[in-house]
């Protein structure tokens, strides 16, 4: 999903879609016709993080979301913040949880949302209070998670045969 760029936010020109040469050749991009500002697209770098808490997994199901889907605590990096410390701020801000020990899962990409997802496994304690942004949590023993097959399932996924668990996915509705 990309944000809908009309006008060049330098001169308010329209915005055209032209090619222009790159390293790699000539790559056609949204760019303005009168002062040559270009619209990059590219990928935002979203922070995830499977939570062990007293033993379990904790998901949480988003306040804005339709239905009962439980994923994993997410977030977006803020300018001057590294990954690690991101990650461990929105693990406070959404749950309240203290972060003790952090370790990658690994790299992701999510394409139909246009961003790299960074995922680290995160051991955490305190007690549970979440952020409006969060609806409800639910905690799971590893042989009950399932794991949803895009982005974050995918770090859950490996996370899981980490941890001797074979992962078991779920069908996603067809996209309308």
């Amino acid at each position: 999903m990309t944000a809908a760029w009309n006008f060049c936010p330098n001169c308010a020109t329209p915005l055209q879609l032209l090619a222009r040469d790159e390293d790699g050749g000539p790559v056609e991009r949204l760019r303005c016709p009168a002062c040559d500002w270009t619209h990059w697209n590219n990928p935002t770098p979203v922070l995830a993080a499977v939570i062990e808490y007293n033993g379990q997994v904790l998901l949480a199901r988003n306040a804005a979301w339709p239905g009962r889907m439980f994923a994993l605590i997410t977030g977006f990096m803020e300018a001057g913040e590294t990954p690690e410390e991101g990650i461990r701020r929105e693990i406070q801000e959404e749950t309240n949880l203290e972060t003790h020990a952090l370790e990658l899962i690994g790299v992701y990409d999510f394409q139909r949302m246009n961003q790299v997802i960074i995922a680290y496994h995160a051991v955490a304690s305190g007690e549970v209070r979440l952020s409006p942004e969060l609806a409800e949590y639910r905690l799971y023993d590893l042989a009950d998670v399932k794991c949803w097959p895009a982005g974050t399932g995918y770090a859950l996924a490996k996370w899981l045969r980490s941890r001797g668990h074979e992962p078991q996915f779920v069908e996603l509705p067809a996209r309308r």
